[in-house]
């Protein structure tokens, strides 16, 4: 599996997913990470590992569109074949999920279809759940929406705060974002409608 990584910040989840192929838990091969923004630490993150990065400013297209046909010019230039969101904060359009049909997998943190869009940890919050999580899916057209392929349980402490909350998602992210990859690299996973056959059993 050649995978592209888009990222937007830190990038721990491209972290873990690059110290699982090193770790010889993931096989695939990661020729390329993109980053819609200049300067954020997920790139010296990839270049420390020796991994090729790109930077691709989302401002300098007219248009979503107009940007994710650079996207996929780019991804393909490199071959990639499976495209991995670890905090990309850009809605994709039909040209890219057309271009990697079933192909685009991307983490969020919240057991969905609980909690999607953004802040879903205060949201967990917000709403009083006892407990909440992470999930990794395929992407769709509807934001936070395609078909599951893992998910990971986190209890909500009484005194959790947004930020402890999060700190305790983002390990389990770390975890299973590999495993779910593993999957698909190993042609493990089948679709049938919204439904997942093969994927990671919840834990």
């Amino acid at each position: 599996m050649n995978l592209g990584i888009l990222i937007s910040g830190r990038g721990s989840n491209m972290d873990a997913i690059l110290a699982a192929i090193e770790e010889g838990r993931l096989d695939a091969s990661v020729p390329i990470v993109v980053s819609n923004r200049a300067g954020v630490a997920g790139l010296d993150r990839a270049r420390a590992r020796g991994v090729p990065t790109l930077v691709l400013a989302h401002r300098e297209h007219p248009s979503r569109e107009a940007f994710d046909e650079a996207l996929v010019e780019a991804l393909r230039r490199h071959d990639v074949d499976t495209v991995a969101l670890a905090g990309f904060d850009r809605l994709l359009s039909p040209v890219l999920l057309s271009a990697f049909p079933g192909r685009v997998v991307n983490i969020h943190p919240a057991l969905l279809p609980s909690f999607p869009g953004l802040h879903a940890q205060q949201q967990a919050l917000d709403y009083g759940v006892r407990i909440t999580g992470a999930t990794v899916h395929l992407v769709d057209e509807r934001m936070d929406h395609g078909p599951i392929l893992a998910q990971a349980a986190v209890p909500v402490l009484d005194d959790d705060t947004e930020d402890t909350l999060a700190e305790r998602i983002l390990a389990e992210e770390h975890r299973i974002y590999p495993l779910a990859l593993a999957l698909l690299a190993h042609d493990e996973v089948r679709i049938e409608g919204r439904r997942v056959r093969g994927g990671v059993p919840t834990a």
